[in-house]
């Protein structure tokens, strides 16, 4: 019987923030339940864009810092990884405001590198996944409450299509997206395959309506944690009143049998009903989840302007 963290937290102050972190973990017996002496620790942050710092579009650095304190404290060794859409992890990082805190820290940010792996799924023989996600001996999985243009929301499982490196997402998106069962299948496999240890949610500003960037910040107040990333995943989604059968993911880990009965998980905090956002925005519209090739070809010209082009200019600007 998987068990859902779910606590209210109103402020990104670090002081309040790693209250509320020990509050939302005890009852799944601690960040040492999850992380031992000398594990190398993935944090997996949503480092969607770093064009919209104000827009709650990626995950708080706040939270990322109170988290690798306490893999730190535990005896872990954290480090950052993302593969972001446009860009690198490092500039996109840079433009939220993390690099303080990770300097402060001295936890470095790792670029994701790609390998074959295999599953046991006949409609994928093989997925292409980050090298560092699957070798890292815990992976905590850090994602943003956010509705989705295509998927309808970005949770958990959602946020582990970033250990898919480079271009990668994008061919996934022209292989697949035409069916969105299929593309969410996919999601699902990324994510079973990436195993997560541990997923905290960070709800405390969500982002909705035209997500994943084109929305609004919302104020929940809330935090959301769980060692099953699909049970985090549907509990959030009766939470915020949006029906399952409305996300691909959702969908597609209860048509796998991996995804519990909302009926059969055990809330050992407060319960979803004690959280209920009555009136969470949705995208106004749902868009196409495929990509054409010339779709295709623009975000990979974009990607690798900003990566090798923009972002070492810009580096170099504030060298001077």
């Amino acid at each position: 019987m998987p068990s859902v963290s779910l606590i209210r937290a109103e402020s990104y102050d670090r002081s309040l923030l790693r209250q509320s972190l020990t509050e939302l973990l005890e009852p799944l017996g601690g960040l040492e339940a999850f992380v031992k002496p000398g594990d190398r620790v993935l944090l997996k942050p949503n480092l969607l864009t770093g064009s919209k710092p104000t827009r709650e579009c990626v995950t708080r650095p706040e939270l990322v810092c109170c988290v690798a304190q306490m893999v730190r404290e535990a005896g872990g060794e954290p480090f950052l990884g993302d593969s972001p859409a446009f860009g690198s992890a490092r500039g996109v990082a840079k433009n939220n405001g993390y690099l303080p805190v990770l300097e402060e820290l001295n936890i470095p940010i790792i670029e994701f590198s790609g390998q074959r792996h295999a599953i046991e799924n006949e409609n994928f023989n093989h997925l292409r996944l980050s090298k560092e996600a699957l070798d890292a001996d815990v992976v905590i999985n850090l994602p943003k409450v956010k509705s989705h243009m295509q998927l309808t929301m970005t949770l958990g499982v959602k946020n582990l299509f970033g250990c898919v490196p480079g271009k990668m997402k994008a061919w996934w998106h022209l292989e697949a997206g035409k069916d969105a069962n299929r593309f969410g299948e996919m999601l699902v496999e990324t994510a079973r395959a990436i195993a997560p240890d541990l997923t905290i949610i960070d709800g405390i500003i969500g982002h909705q309506g035209n997500g994943p960037s084109g929305g609004d910040p919302r104020f929940l107040g809330i935090l959301g944690a769980s060692a099953d990333v699909f049970a985090l995943d549907l509990a959030l989604l009766h939470l915020l009143n949006v029906e399952f059968t409305w996300v691909p993911t959702v969908t597609a880990a209860k048509n796998l049998g991996i995804c519990p009965e909302f009926t059969h998980i055990y809330f050992p905090n407060l319960h979803p009903s004690d959280l209920q956002v009555k009136d969470w925005k949705l995208p106004d519209a749902l868009v196409p989840i495929d990509f054409g090739l010339p779709r295709i070809l623009r975000s990979t010209f974009k990607h690798f302007y900003i990566r090798f082009i923009k972002e070492p200019m810009a580096a170099y600007s504030d060298r001077q």
